[in-house]
């Protein structure tokens, strides 16, 4: 590490460093975007390489200056599997491609218009409490990988995983916090690594190593292209009209999901310590995502988004450099060719994953609770408390909203927990008086 004791995101490690670095990123990411096309019945090794494509894109885009991973979003996975029931993997394709032209379009709006209106409806008792909720309401997806197995279609809670998934905890821990020098840089790396040799030792049933073995060194591009990707399908679907208005089925998620890449450049500029809002720019950002996931529907792969995960160790290890991200992006391309590899990091047992999830996601929660203390919110003011309660309350509790049952596509449609505590935080805070209390300069007796 530097004097500044984070490298940059101009700056390059080592290449001795830059691999490890560089892997952690790829394990960081992995479980979860392999876990959307297994979930939707898309193809894993499609979704491995739209992602790294679309987070080279994405870098290029924001100008090397926002180093996220995009991989696959989960906030599509329901419209995906409803709409591809009833019409086919292509028009719901199409639908997601239409869901990264709406991104593009509100990046041209942002743009025109500007970020200083969202000083204005963001505050940050808003943003802090919306960083504590995308931390936090992943919680129990990450208790749950890390303490249960499913047996039968019921999810019931397993001694062996909790034993392994502690052992990856404190192995994580650990190298985090006692080791020095480069290995305090991949302490993630080092949990999942040690989590699976552990498994390996103790309870080797839980990896099939025989799949490892049987498994192709290498898919060639020809059968990548023509078997895996499904850009015939989305190209029919394109000139089909009635698939255009199918598609409109899962569109209207991108308004869903867009509060999340918010919330997500919101950490990650906290964890930075720099406006990213400004610059590279929301507008750019924005842009970048939309292009990302038209091209992976188009190719067959789910849709992109920032990820939290990837954003967790950019906060405990504060290593920035584009080039780590970006070299995470090519990996994940390679792989994408490589049966054996996939099927040796599909190996991965879920309770190591799970393990190293919930440092990841406790740490993208601490960084709002920082926020709070950095911004000097006081919660003695009514107002304060009020907002943060309705969101963190909202958010973590899982408080969503679905329009099932109704007719027309709105049947299918869902504001889900993220997008809507940060709606309630954002209209709390424009209705309530006293708007100065929410951006920490209140007095501690200044009550609502």
């Amino acid at each position: 590490m530097n004097e500044k004791n984070y490298i940059d995101v101009h700056e390059t490690p080592k290449l001795s460093k830059l691999f490890p670095l560089s892997i952690q990123h790829l394990f960081a990411m992995f479980g979860s975007t392999v876990l959307v096309p297994i979930l939707t019945g898309l193809d894993p090794a499609t979704a491995l390489f739209t992602s790294g494509i679309g987070t080279l894109l994405f870098l290029w885009i924001t100008k090397g200056k926002l180093p996220n991973y995009l991989g696959s979003s989960f906030a599509f996975i329901g419209p995906i599997i409803m709409v591809s029931k009833a019409y086919g993997f292509g028009t719901a394709l199409l639908g997601c491609f239409l869901s990264g032209i709406i991104y593009m379009i509100v990046a041209g709006i942002v743009k025109k218009a500007g970020v200083k209106w969202l000083d204005r409806v963001l505050p940050p008792v808003v943003i802090a409490s919306v960083i504590v909720v995308i931390g936090l309401s992943l919680a129990g997806v990450a208790v749950d990988m890390a303490t249960k197995v499913t047996v039968d279609n019921v999810s019931v809670i397993s001694l062996t995983s909790i034993e392994i998934s502690l052992v990856t905890i404190l192995v994580t821990v650990l190298a985090a916090v006692v080791l020095r020098g480069f290995f305090a840089l991949i302490p993630i790396l080092i949990g999942i690594i040690v989590g699976y040799l552990y498994t390996l030792l103790r309870h080797p049933d839980l990896i099939d190593l025989q799949k490892v073995a049987e498994a192709k060194w290498f898919v060639g591009v020809h059968e990548l292209f023509t078997q895996n990707f499904k850009f015939a399908e989305v190209a029919a679907a394109i000139g089909n009209p009635s698939a255009w208005i199918s598609a409109l089925i899962i569109a209207p998620v991108a308004f869903v999901t867009l509060a999340e890449h918010l919330g997500h450049l919101l950490v990650t500029s906290k964890v930075m310590d720099r406006d990213l809002m400004k610059d590279p720019g929301l507008h750019r950002s924005l842009f970048g995502d939309g292009v990302a996931t038209s091209l992976a529907a188009l190719l067959g792969g789910p849709p992109a988004t920032t990820y939290g995960e990837n954003i967790g160790v950019l906060a405990i290890t504060r290593v920035y450099s584009r080039v780590v991200i970006g070299l995470a992006a090519v990996f994940a391309i390679l792989f994408a060719f490589s049966g054996k590899i996939n099927t040796l990091l599909m190996s991965i047992p879920t309770p190591v994953l799970g393990g190293v999830s919930v440092i990841l996601f406790g740490i993208i929660a601490a960084q709002g609770l920082r926020m709070y203390v950095d911004n000097k919110i006081s919660f003695e003011n009514k107002r304060n408390m009020i907002i943060a309660a309705v969101i963190l309350v909202t958010g973590i509790g899982g408080y969503k909203i679905s329009f099932e049952g109704m007719e027309g596509f709105l049947s299918h449609v869902a504001i889900d927990n993220i997008a809507l505590s940060t709606f309630l935080g954002i209209i709390l805070h424009l209705i309530l008086p006293g708007k100065e209390s929410a951006m920490g300069e209140a007095t501690p007796s200044q009550d609502a």
